[in-house]
This record gives C-alpha cells, structure tokens and sequence, in this order.
C-alpha cells in the first residue's frame, strides 16, 4: 500500500495536481485494498490527469461488482472503504472491459 500511495503523490505532485494528492492517496488505498481482499489482487494501478481532474483506474482479477458494506457499525474494523471513496470523489464506478477481472475507477477534482 505504501508503495501505492507514495506512486500518487510523486505522481500528482509532477502533474502540478498536488491540491488532491491526500485525498488520491486515500482513494487508490482503498481500491487497491479491495482489490487485493475481494479481486483476487492488483493488476494495476493507474492515473489519468484532465485538469482539473485526476482519476485513479485498479485493476483486479474479478469480474464481481465492488459493493459497499451495508454495515452500520461505526466500531467495524472493516466496510466503509467504498463510502469513503464515495465521499472523496465526483464519480466512482467500474467496468469489465473483457476478458478476465475489471476496473474499478474514480475521480476526484482539483
């Protein structure tokens, strides 16, 4: 993860998109988290920069939709990684371009 993370932030910083690099670094932590838990692992992880907005694609092995957690435990040690990825970004989704596995997308605005 910590590679993950360090990846946005030298990237966006290069791209002058540095203003959303925290909030990238949480999103691209829980994609690749989910990834990694329910997809079977990352494929790849990459950013895509249109000023003002930066959108962070993972892929994964799985052709399952990503779903968040009905939970409503606020003391659940996991399940609210999708609603933060919700919370932080203009849009969220995926697709399953073919073959095997999919991409989970977001992108946030600076």
């Amino acid at each position: 993860m910590a590679t993950a993370r360090r990846f946005v932030d030298q990237t966006l910083t290069t791209w002058g998109s540095g203003d959303v690099a925290f909030d990238a670094q949480l999103v691209v932590s829980e994609l690749v988290t989910n990834a990694m838990r329910h997809g079977g692992g990352a494929i790849q992880l990459r950013l895509l920069s249109h000023r003002p907005e930066v959108a962070c694609v993972v892929s994964d092995y799985s052709q399952n939709a990503p779903t968040a957690s009905p939970t409503t435990d606020v003391f659940a040690e996991y399940g609210r990684g999708l609603r933060l990825v919700e919370a932080l970004t203009t849009a969220w989704g995926w697709l399953t371009p073919g073959g095997p596995g999919k991409m989970v997308w977001a992108v946030l605005s600076g």
